[in-house]
């Protein structure tokens, strides 16, 4: 099956509208490498950000999951959008997860899962990644999570 099917089996809109929030480019290419913006999970339609808040306080790492889904799918989207085809990656190189954490909330790898999970579902094993998953006080626009990703492309 192809890259693009399965992301498409999988739920992902890989036409949705993006959110650009400042100057700057979704997705930078060097060579055949792919470097992708922090993305957040956007509310279907591009109609404003699916997940407000912080982690510990009132999210459960279940909605964090789902958040950290929604900026895979958001970054599935952008790479889609830029090279035409999902089916011209060779590998996930690395994710770095962003939660926004309430002190004493230490689970941030549990949430990030939700993006990983989403990359080994549409690539397989090129879907294996380093990965950071960071806690932070605040993310942009209020966002629960953001994920940046590095992709090795076909040449």
């Amino acid at each position: 099956m192809s890259y693009e099917q399965a992301a498409r089996d999988a739920g992902v809109d890989l036409d949705m509208p993006l959110l650009r929030a400042g100057n700057f480019d979704l997705v930078a290419q060097v060579d055949d490498v792919l470097f992708v913006s922090g993305s957040i999970a956007l509310a279907p339609g591009g109609g404003g950000i699916a997940h407000i808040g912080r982690l510990g306080g009132g999210m459960d790492i279940e909605a964090g999951q789902a958040s950290a889904r929604g900026a895979a799918e958001a970054i599935l989207a952008s790479v889609h959008q830029h090279l035409g085809s999902l089916d011209e990656v060779l590998r996930v190189v690395r994710l770095t997860g962003y939660v926004a954490s309430d002190p004493g909330f230490n689970a941030q790898p549990k949430v990030i899962n939700g993006a990983s999970d989403l990359m080994i579902e549409v690539f397989g094993e090129a879907g294996r990644h380093a990965r950071s998953a960071i806690g932070v006080a605040e993310l942009p626009l209020g966002a629960s999570v953001e994920v940046e990703a590095i992709f090795q492309i076909k040449h």
